[in-house]
């Protein structure tokens, strides 16, 4: 595929306003006939019991090169216009966004597609270390084999949808 019209990824730790972040997007790629979007946000509760934060750490450069070789990956995939990917680090709150990840493209099928793709990639290259506190008291979050499953079945499926 093509180089989109717009591709911006930020690892911070700010909130961002995701009305704000989808405009700026698609005021960037004025052609789009779709434009999907995923925001994962925290939980409040975890397998152990009521999570009040999580806090997020990551490796200050490698991170944002791994976030931009996944939107590449994506780009390279799907013919995509533009990507959004923004993933959040430090302290956050119950019910705090984490991640936006947004993609515009000529036709809905390959937004939603890339948009999944990302998330699943996102969850297993992408160098980030999760610490769950709640009622429990606290604990590192393990990675999780679904993740990689889900990773997987993009590669067993020639970058095509899983399902």
């Amino acid at each position: 595929m093509s180089t989109p019209a717009y591709l911006k990824v930020s690892v911070q730790p700010e909130d961002f306003d995701t009305g704000a972040e989808l405009q700026q997007l698609k005021a960037a790629t004025p052609q789009a006939g779709a434009l999907v979007n995923f925001i994962g946000m925290v939980r409040d509760l975890s397998a152990d019991g009521k999570l009040d934060e999580m806090v997020i750490e990551h490796y200050p450069g490698m991170t944002e090169a791994a976030l931009q070789r996944i939107a590449e990956q994506a780009c390279q995939r799907w013919p995509l216009l533009g990507v959004r990917l923004i993933h959040r680090v430090g302290s956050l709150a119950a019910q705090a966004q984490i991640v936006l990840v947004a993609t515009t493209s000529l036709h809905r099928q390959a937004a939603f597609e890339a948009c999944a793709f990302m998330m699943d990639y996102l969850k297993t290259e992408a160098p980030f270390w999760k610490k769950e506190i709640g009622d429990f008291g606290e604990r590192w979050v393990e990675a999780r084999a679904t993740d990689e499953d889900a990773k997987q079945q993009w590669q067993k499926n020639n970058g095509k949808s899983p399902t």
